[in-house]
């Protein structure tokens, strides 16, 4: 669902708002890399099986969201990421298939290049391995993703959404700990 369907939706007459509940997404980072017609997605052993994504994780505290997406594409492919855009930010929601955890990830993409992989760097724990494929061999497997954001980001990539990276601001307060603190 994109922005303009989302700001058409509204509360039915008669009904309830939601309840005003503290809720935090997840963040994430994930990188979009396109070389000769075919992406680099990792595979990797999940709860559900082997499933492919995205160089994708988790924000860690103290680092930009670029930072980040270079450090994840380090440690899922041996490869050096070189971020070349900013794709766009998603949403998605997952239920845990062992516990039955809601969760919602807010992904930050971006686009860029890799080096050749070093291979003398080990890959991530649960990445079996980085592996090239066409847009084809992507949509024909849905099934297989650990996110339907692999699919929405390569769809934006395609139809040719492209931001600057300098959309993006990071504060310098999240490189170093707070001086003082003050309520929210």
């Amino acid at each position: 669902m994109n922005s303009a369907d989302l700001l058409a939706v509204t509360v039915p007459p008669g009904q309830p708002a939601a309840p005003k509940v503290r809720w935090k997404p997840n963040v994430t980072v994930a990188a979009l890399i396109e070389r000769d017609g075919r992406f680099l997605l990792v595979e990797e052993d999940t709860s559900d099986g082997l499933l492919l994504n995205n160089p994708a994780g988790h924000l860690d505290p103290g680092e930009s969201p670029i930072q980040g997406v270079i450090r994840e594409t380090l440690e899922e492919t041996a490869c050096q990421f070189t971020p070349e855009g900013f794709l766009g930010m998603y949403m998605s929601r997952f239920r845990r298939t062992r516990t039955g955890e809601d969760i919602t990830y807010l992904r930050l993409a971006f686009f860029g290049s890799v080096s050749e992989p070093d291979l003398s760097l080990q890959l991530d724990e649960g990445i079996v391995r980085a592996v090239w494929m066409t847009a084809d061999e992507i949509r024909a497997c849905p099934e297989r993703h650990r996110s339907p954001l692999v699919l929405e980001c390569l769809e934006s990539y395609l139809a040719g959404q492209r931001y600057p990276l300098e959309l993006l601001t990071v504060h310098e307060s999240v490189f170093s700990a707070p001086s003082h603190h003050r309520a929210a």
